[in-house]
């Protein structure tokens, strides 16, 4: 396996499932084979489709893999060369080099009518429990302002 820096690759999963919830495959092995897990994410985590996929895109034995329309490898996104950064056509996350030229394309260069606003934008995982939890908070919050 890579050697991985952890915020990078915390950065590169995130930047993958986003594309994943677009119909983006990941190609291995020279398109040999494409990988698009369904789901992504199951609750506020990351779904066991989406850890297989990881794993099988960090192999060794997998050689370079790729979003579908883009140049750089995800070898090569997983080095500290690379940072996520949202696109200026559509605010999706796209590979930017820390010193030099962003990546040549965005991935959305090739999808039909997107950007669209009038779909819900692909999405990180939504921890239910920390949502209610702020939720409850703020509810509190307002109560005891309004008892004062």
């Amino acid at each position: 396996m890579y050697n991985l820096s952890m915020a990078n690759e915390k950065d590169v999963k995130k930047y993958l499932a986003y594309w994943f919830q677009l119909g983006k495959r990941v190609v291995i092995g020279n398109g040999a084979t494409h990988l698009l897990p369904q789901p992504v994410y199951r609750g506020n985590i990351y779904s066991q489709e989406f850890e297989d996929c990881w794993q099988r895109i960090i192999s060794l034995e997998s050689g370079d893999c790729y979003l579908e329309g883009t140049n750089e490898t995800i070898a090569e996104l997983l080095t500290p060369t690379w940072e996520m950064m949202p696109c200026s056509r559509c605010n999706m996350p796209i590979p930017m080099k820390n010193v030099g030229m962003p990546a040549e394309v965005c991935p959305c260069s090739n999808l039909p009518g997107w950007p669209n606003t009038d779909l819900p934008a692909p999405r990180s995982a939504v921890n239910d429990q920390e949502r209610l939890i702020g939720i409850r908070d703020r509810l509190l919050q307002n109560l005891s302002v309004k008892t004062k």
